[in-house]
């Protein structure tokens, strides 16, 4: 007696990378490709009319992100399996995906060694992190320590504001945003305002 494939959703706003999935996922008899997206709103769409056992979720895509098309999925259906495909090893990206209900996150560079191993586990139930990706998260803890004031000034340093500007912008003195700096600087270990900036976009504690 054969088993029911596995029914399977991908969402990606590239044709290349949902081809690719295509492909791979054509080759595996216990496997089935029921739905594709571009984007998040068209993922809840084809979701509601497919109801595939997995989904997987690109993370960046225009007109509605990855994360919040995984939080409406989950909202409306708390069992969703959901697996986020992503360029980014960004850590903070990675815990925004497993706390809006991602049971796993796999890297596409790593997507023809790990997927199809991932699918087959999120479907029975299971939770897959990728090794350096669970290292990520786990020795960045500093990303979560940053008060609000001092995202605001990190968002203004991204957005190549000097620190009088910044403090006019956030009506505090300059000597203060010095402080602020100092501080963002310590907890994300960068070398200066720029590799800060470029480290909180590739951990995503910064959206591009």
């Amino acid at each position: 007696m054969t088993s029911t494939p596995v029914r399977i959703m991908v969402v990606d706003d590239h044709p290349l990378l949902r081809e690719g999935v295509a492909a791979l996922i054509a080759t595996e008899p216990d496997l089935q490709l029921v739905a594709v997206a571009a984007d998040g709103r068209e993922a809840i769409e084809q979701f509601r009319a497919t109801r595939p056992d997995v989904t997987l979720m690109d993370l960046q895509m225009p007109n509605m992100s990855g994360i919040d098309a995984v939080i409406s999925i989950r909202n409306e259906w708390p069992d969703a399996r959901i697996i986020v495909l992503t360029t980014y090893a960004g850590d903070a990206l990675a815990m925004r995906a497993l706390k809006a209900g991602a049971q796993a996150y796999v890297l596409k560079g790593m997507v023809r060694k790990e997927l199809l191993e991932t699918i087959r586990a999120v479907n029975q139930g299971q939770r897959r992190i990728q090794p350096d990706v669970a290292v990520q998260i786990a020795s960045h803890t500093a990303d979560a320590s940053l008060s609000a004031r001092e995202l605001e000034v990190l968002e203004l340093i991204a957005a190549g504001h000097s620190n009088k500007a910044i403090g006019s912008r956030l009506s505090i003195n300059e000597e203060t945003v010095k402080g602020h700096v100092k501080n963002i600087l310590a907890k994300l270990g960068a070398r200066d305002r720029t590799h800060a900036a470029t480290m909180a976009f590739r951990r995503g504690i910064l959206q591009i």
